[in-house]
């Protein structure tokens, strides 16, 4: 028989504590690898921003989540497993005694239980790496039936490698302090029945008053335990602030970056132009969440020119707010800046020579109908030689956008602002509309975006379309609320998958909380078995256990959730946009998690309430 035979005999006889131990480090693992596998087939890396879906700043935004919450995985992970561990070497202590009163030297012994350790680590960290896997391929297989086409790329494999050794090491830090603590025990104090490791009992049986009856036994009892109360009370904190982290960060950043978007694109917006314009425009829109190449399209033929006949009399019409652009395809090119040391007053050159193509548009600064989230400063309308450029483009071609310079048709214009922009997937450039008309020598606009601000929008669009078939009937009035939805539907389902993974921490935190339980009973199971035989009914005795489990998750929830919270609104989402039915929502599911938490650590409590008095006294 070999030597590790024992070990894992020992390990299946003691099926609770070893699939609590298992199942805590195992959906660490798994949550980690799935984050990191997602994030690069959904289109954005920890590492660098991927083009195809999604602009840069939003990229940013997604790699920033994900980043943190992997980082608050680890850090859980270390906890979790600590405590596993801690309570799993509790429940060995009798055994460690029997063993060294059999003659067993500490070296023996302590090899024992590592190599109890190692199998579970093994283990945990390998199905880890399965599920976190098999999540993946679930979510891109999910994200493909609503229709968003993302291509499943290959593992990578020193990436899932990088997070199984990370997890196998830290496991095995955490876990062989308890083991050589709980090693280190006398034989006499161990093999005692009174004596517990890790828990410290106060002498005699103190008399309580009727009033508050079980709950004064459960306050008294976690304040016996002080050691193993605050191992679970940060433990389960930690959990907390992952699960708000999640959620609130999760709903919060939804509903920011959605607001972005619409805001960029504006709700209710319609589109006059020529019918192939009209297309190639929805096109570039669509490029936010669809990666396609883009193809040659002559945005300059007199065809889809906007003749001055329509727009007087679009002008002439009441309640509609109009937004003239001329939209085109150009070869712009990085202009290094210059920037000035504020302490010693050096100048130093910032950025290169980058060359690219991007898309111009220009527009009346006063008369634009979005609302971009920018840093930095709009177009003003005096200021003609300026320009806003997209996020993507900012990312590819500049240093420091706000510090350089654009050329495209042998001008150069001042970088003001970098805005976050859906169109052509952020590579994009506003300028003023007269300056572009006068560079490329074209007088008229190519489309023309209007917005109705009148209670009777659908007589004035009827108005509206006739105006526009009477004057060219290859022009069309598109309304961009279809592809905008997309847009948003885009990123609504990418939220929700990210929004799932408080479930596993639930989990988790219940496995923990279980474990306490479990720890909790043996250790006051005598008590509890002589309240029994003064005729206290099994529902109190499950009250008084109960109430432990309550009390230490309102603690952890007070500690864990505002933590989470400042987290979330000072450092993953910059403006973060508040409503009321947000507060609402994030509530609603915080106390969802918590109740659902102290639901599952009931199981152990209601079996050990039910077994009879003889068995609940007989000590194993």
């Amino acid at each position: 028989m070999s030597e590790t035979s024992f070990p894992i005999n020992d390990l299946l006889r003691r099926k609770l504590q070893t699939g609590l131990t298992i199942g805590s480090l195992t959906l660490c693992v798994a949550l980690t690898v799935y984050l990191l596998l997602f994030g690069e087939n959904i289109g954005f890396e920890i590492s660098q921003v991927a083009e195809g879906k999604l602009t840069a700043g939003f990229s940013m935004v997604f790699s920033q989540f994900i980043l943190f919450i992997g980082l608050l995985i680890v850090v859980t992970g270390a906890v979790i497993v600590s405590f596993m561990i801690f309570v799993m070497m509790s429940q060995r202590t009798k055994d460690i005694g029997l063993m060294r009163a059999s003659g067993c030297p500490n070296d023996l012994i302590f090899g024992y239980f590592m190599t109890e350790l190692l199998i579970i680590t093994s283990v945990s960290c390998f199905l880890g790496v399965i599920f976190g896997i098999l999540a993946d391929y679930a979510s891109i297989g999910l994200f493909n039936l609503l229709g968003f086409q993302i291509l499943q790329k290959p593992i990578n494999f020193w990436l899932v490698l990088f997070v199984f050794v990370l997890f196998f090491v830290l496991t095995i830090i955490f876990g062989v302090k308890p083991i050589l603590d709980v090693t280190k025990v006398e034989p006499a104090k161990a093999i005692s029945p009174t004596y517990h490791f890790g828990l410290s009992k106060e002498p005699g049986f103190k008399v309580i008053s009727k009033s508050s009856f079980t709950f004064k036994i459960a306050l008294r009892s976690l304040f016996r335990r002080k050691s193993a109360t605050i191992r679970i009370v940060l433990c389960l904190a930690t959990v907390f602030t992952l699960i708000t982290v999640a959620i609130a960060g999760g709903i919060i950043a939804d509903q920011t970056t959605k607001s972005w978007v619409e805001k960029a694109v504006g709700r209710d917006i319609i589109l006059i132009a020529h019918q192939d314009m009209c297309n190639q425009y929805k096109s570039l829109l669509s490029r936010f969440h669809e990666a396609s190449e883009g193809s040659q399209f002559n945005y300059t033929e007199e065809e889809y020119l906007v003749s001055e006949n329509l727009l007087n009399q679009l002008n002439a019409m009441s309640d509609i707010h109009i937004d003239v652009r001329l939209v085109i395809e150009a070869h712009v090119k990085e202009v290094p800046g210059v920037i000035i040391d504020p302490e010693t007053a050096t100048t130093s050159s910032v950025g290169d020579e980058r060359e690219g193509e991007s898309m111009i548009v220009g527009v009346e600064p006063e008369n634009v109908l979005a609302e971009w989230f920018i840093e930095g400063e709009f177009l003003k309308k005096n200021k003609e030689w300026e320009v806003m450029i997209g996020d993507s483009l900012a990312q590819k071609m500049f240093s420091m956008p706000l510090s350089q310079s654009i050329s495209f048709y042998g001008r150069i214009f001042g970088v003001t602002a970098v805005c976050l922009d859906p169109i052509n997937n952020g590579n994009v450039t506003y300028v003023s509309l007269q300056v572009l008309q006068n560079a490329i020598d074209v007088s008229k606009p190519n489309i023309v975006m209007v917005r109705v601000d009148s209670a009777n929008r659908t007589e004035i669009l009827d108005k509206i379309e006739k105006v526009v078939k009477d004057a060219n009937p290859q022009f069309t009035v598109c309304k961009l609320n279809e592809v905008l939805d997309e847009n948003l539907s885009f990123l609504g389902h990418i939220w929700s998958i990210i929004m799932f993974l408080p479930l596993f921490s639930v989990i988790a935190a219940s496995l923990c909380l279980i474990g306490y339980v479990v720890l909790a009973i043996a250790e006051q199971r005598r008590e509890l078995g002589v309240l029994r035989a003064l005729g206290i009914k099994p529902k109190t005795v499950a009250k008084i256990v109960s109430e432990q489990s309550f009390i230490i998750l309102l603690s952890s929830f007070g500690a864990g959730v505002p933590i989470g919270i400042i987290l979330t609104l000072l450092i993953l989402v910059p403006e973060p946009i508040i409503t009321s039915y947000t507060v609402l929502e994030i509530a609603g599911w915080l106390l969802t998690s918590l109740l659902l938490v102290f639901v599952s650590s009931l199981y152990p409590t209601i079996t050990f309430a039910r077994k009879p008095i003889l068995e609940i006294m007989n000590q194993p």
